[in-house]
């Protein structure tokens, strides 16, 4: 029944400049309604991200509203923070990792290696990407260490 997610909204004080910031992401702008509602492809004719302009963008933050994470390749995602960087965006800290590298975090056989950042207006996006957990590891780590604990046990990552 469900194929996957179709579209995600995100609250901004200001249009212009969350369009700028999110085709500078590579999302691909389609249309506006009303110069105050933006939809811009994620990957075209599959997904998309619908931002309002309001007054009301100091919603307090929780996971659960004010989130997207944009699934990448695990090329892309160790080559996050020198592509967030060059666009002028900034990793940020989360749970407990410093945002100068992508960091994992595992659940049961399978794990996820990620990386925080935020738009202008303080809505919580990431860049993520699932991966094996052959070791069944349970610690969060670097994505550095992770790959060196896999490697030293015969593995490598796909």
């Amino acid at each position: 029944m469900i194929l996957g997610l179709y579209e995600a909204h995100l609250p901004v004080r200001d249009l212009q400049q969350s369009i700028a910031f999110y085709t500078g992401l590579g999302l691909t702008l389609d249309h506006i309604v009303d110069e105050k509602i933006a939809f811009l492809w994620i990957v075209e004719d599959q997904s998309w991200l619908g931002l309002w302009q309001t007054d009301q963008v100091e919603l307090p933050y929780h996971p659960s509203i004010r989130h997207i994470a944009f699934h990448v390749s695990l090329e892309g995602l160790r080559e996050s923070v020198a592509w967030l960087t060059e666009r002028g965006f900034t990793p940020r800290k989360a749970f407990g990792f410093e945002g100068m590298e992508p960091f994992v975090m595992p659940i049961a056989q399978h794990a996820h290696a990620k990386i925080h950042f935020n738009d202008p207006d303080g809505n919580s996006l990431e860049f993520i990407t699932k991966l094996d957990n052959p070791l069944g590891a349970k610690d969060y780590m670097y994505l550095s260490e992770w790959e060196r604990v896999l490697n030293e046990q015969g593995y490598a990552l796909k």
